[in-house]
């Protein structure tokens, strides 16, 4: 019921001028075809795009943008956490309201536990902020709606003007589960202004409404003068997966940018534990001569998804498959890099809670100069990981094995 004014609103951004898609390449027009025809989303030529790697930074940033704001702030997480930087963020929220500019923070219940359990909701709810706690867990909702799916997005928006998205909570990660063993968490952001903007206001609307029954549609982007942007004819396509959205979208996504591959795709993510279909399309690419690296934290902060990524190393890798384990902190960067031309950035993890259940958000990027970008970042991770020898691994231990299996069968559940 709900879809059907999103999916008209998104339809509407092809009379706007941003939508060229006849300057996108042919890897990128495939995936445009199929999210335009299943969800309505075009792709948006014009944006400025900043991809940012340090924690510090990238929370800095956002709270200096967030008291620039005059119109609006709306953001949503998963896991908020009080501590460090991430408090100036929170205290920025809090001045921003005061002076008048709505703000409105979606958390999702079960991951921001913490920060609920903090000073910081009184304090923003009494600077006049809306707070909401996103799919709330208790005994009596379990009867009306499902609690294994979660609020998974990250996304802050100022403005309509300008946004940031990627795999990074609010959280400074020297105040982070700094007891799990696993090291500070390793992420990026990447901060938008241009049309794509609205369309990730478009998205927070649309989890807005999911919690509260309240439609606030943004406004149409502004896509002026973009002849004269140094980005004018590359383009970003921001993906929304989640309840009541077309089912696996972003598996979609993902299975059609591999089998488009001609020569490397190298991939991030702190969970590996594919479907069936995804591993699949990764071996195959492999096979057919497409030089395939995937990059997972050497220490993980879940066991069970530890030892159930392991289960699959071994088939990966007879397939021709590089795994490297990254040593430098628990790698949670989220990312796809496609013949080194085309780059998907968001909040997916390879695993079949990401890719079926959650509400989760995925950035598609066809601009060379920013894919450059995570090229880099990839060869920065790579010089901090260690490969997985094949020969080595299936030499060892015995007794490890069954182990493996026995988490590999509750994959489905990770």
């Amino acid at each position: 019921a709900m879809f059907e004014p999103y999916r008209q609103w998104l339809f509407s951004l092809q009379a706007c001028p941003a939508h060229r898609p006849h300057h996108i390449n042919e890897q990128s027009h495939h995936v445009n075809r199929l999210c335009h025809a299943r969800i309505g989303v075009p792709e948006l030529t014009g944006n400025q795009l900043a991809l940012k790697t340090e924690p510090a930074e990238i929370l800095k940033s956002v709270a200096g943008d967030i008291r620039q704001a005059t119109k609006s702030v709306d953001m949503v997480f998963y896991i908020w956490h009080p501590g460090g930087h991430a408090d100036e963020v929170a205290q920025a929220a809090c001045d921003t309201a005061k002076r008048g500019v709505p703000v409105r923070i979606m958390l999702d219940s079960a991951g921001s536990k913490t920060f609920f359990r903090s000073k910081w909701p009184h304090a923003m709810r009494e600077a006049g902020i809306e707070l909401i706690e996103a799919l709330a867990v208790n005994p009596f909702r379990m009867f009306f709606r499902r609690l294994d799916i979660r609020q998974h997005r990250k996304v802050v928006i100022i403005d309509n003007q300008l946004a940031y998205t990627g795999s990074m909570n609010m959280v400074d990660p020297r105040f982070f589960k700094q007891n799990a063993g696993v090291g500070q968490w390793v992420d990026v952001m990447i901060r938008v202004s241009g049309p794509t903007v609205s369309v990730l206001s478009s998205i927070f609307a649309w989890d807005w409404e999911v919690e509260t029954g309240i439609r606030d549609l943004p406004s149409a982007p502004e896509c002026l003068m973009i002849d004269d942007h140094q980005h004018a004819n590359h383009a970003v396509q921001a993906i929304p997966s989640g309840p009541g959205l077309p089912e696996g979208m972003i598996q979609q996504v993902l299975t059609l940018a591999i089998h488009q591959a001609e020569t490397s795709i190298t991939i991030t993510t702190p969970y590996l534990v594919p479907s069936e279909g995804l591993m699949v399309s990764l071996q195959t690419a492999a096979q057919r001569g497409v030089k395939v690296t995937i990059i997972v934290p050497e220490k993980n902060d879940s066991l069970m998804v530890e030892w159930a990524s392991r289960s699959f190393f071994e088939d990966l890798m007879m397939a021709g498959i590089e795994i490297y384990r990254f040593s430098g902190g628990l790698l949670h960067t989220k990312s796809v890099l496609v013949d080194e031309q085309y780059c998907l950035v968001g909040t997916v993890n390879l695993d079949m809670r990401s890719l079926w259940l959650n509400f989760e958000l995925t950035l598609t990027v066809d601009d060379p100069e920013f894919c450059a970008g995570i090229n880099r970042l990839h060869q920065d991770y790579l010089a901090q990981s260690l490969l997985v020898n094949s020969e080595s691994w299936q030499q060892r231990p015995v007794y490890l094995k069954p182990i493996e299996q026995f988490f590999y069968m509750f994959s489905p559940l990770l």
